[in-house]
């Protein structure tokens, strides 16, 4: 008799302890914890997704009917590449980097659409189509000299499209941008071209110069002899001055240096026919 009345109580205090544990398990089970810079959205089983965002800290939940599916709401950064055409038909890769964040208000229908994963859902398809549209409208050349103009354009339409799906994008930036060797190569060739135009156009212009100079000095001193000519026909003294200036500057010359240097008056181009000058018929 004793024997059962400890086996009802053994059965007993098992019952009591499983009752705890379930008790105990579906109050751990009940609560969740939202961390800083993210946002729950609860989906109920009988309900659906919820509609009210939960914020950050600690909040109640019914065991095995509800579960909450956490979002990060900060601002995330994303590359994304993709190749598309000029409107000169040149391929081009370009990179964007990103910045977005979800719409914190539309977080159970974005959970509801899209899922948690709604960024690699949207954003690389938003940016294909974006690109292609607004890079068709520049050829190769304008990408380079206006990459700031191209860079506002596709921030502009991105920001309309990812505001179709409920997501906020903050920045948008080209990182790369490059195109077909083909390309590059005959952008390399054309400037090595206007590089070598260029010189010769500064050799052209400078023979030219040169010729110019020439000329003006080949008529200088034809003028100077033409005037040396005249004024000998003129002024027969005039040739005499000159012999006397070049005798005095030999002179000059010659007295400076350390030699002692003897020269006769023919040396000295001093021998001139000067008896008519200094009185030498009037005997």
């Amino acid at each position: 008799m004793s024997a059962n009345v400890n086996v009802q109580r053994i059965v007993t205090l098992l019952k009591f302890i499983g009752a705890g544990s379930v008790v105990a398990y579906g109050g751990y089970n009940s609560l969740f914890t939202v961390d800083g810079g993210h946002r729950a959205v609860i989906y109920d089983r009988i309900f659906g997704v919820l509609q009210e965002v939960y914020g950050e800290g600690m909040h109640f939940r019914i065991p095995w009917i509800q579960r909450p599916t956490i979002f990060d709401i900060r601002t995330r950064p994303k590359q994304l590449s993709s190749p598309t055409g000029t409107r000169d038909l040149q391929t081009v890769n370009i990179s964007l980097r990103i910045l977005y964040k979800p719409d914190v208000q539309s977080l159970p229908l974005i959970l509801s659409t899209l899922g948690v994963d709604y960024d690699s859902r949207v954003l690389p398809s938003i940016v294909n189509e974006v690109l292609k549209s607004v890079i068709a409208q520049y050829n190769a050349a304008q990408l380079t000299t206006q990459r700031e103009e191209v860079s506002l354009r596709i921030r502009r339409n991105l920001v309309e499209e990812a505001e179709r799906f409920h997501i906020q994008i903050d920045d948008v930036s080209i990182t790369h941008l490059s195109f077909t060797a083909e390309y590059a190569k005959a952008v390399e060739d054309k400037q090595v071209a206007q590089q070598e135009a260029e010189r010769a156009r500064f050799l052209v212009d400078k023979a030219i110069e040169d010729k110019h100079s020439v000329i003006i000095k080949a008529r200088g001193e034809a003028k100077s002899i033409q005037m040396v000519g005249d004024a000998v026909r003129n002024d027969s003294g005039f040739l005499e001055l000159r012999r006397l200036e070049a005798a005095r500057a030999i002179a000059t010359t010659i007295s400076e240096s350390a030699n002692n240097v003897y020269l006769d008056a023919d040396a000295l181009m001093m021998n001139l026919n000067l008896n008519v000058d200094f009185g030498m018929d009037k005997k």
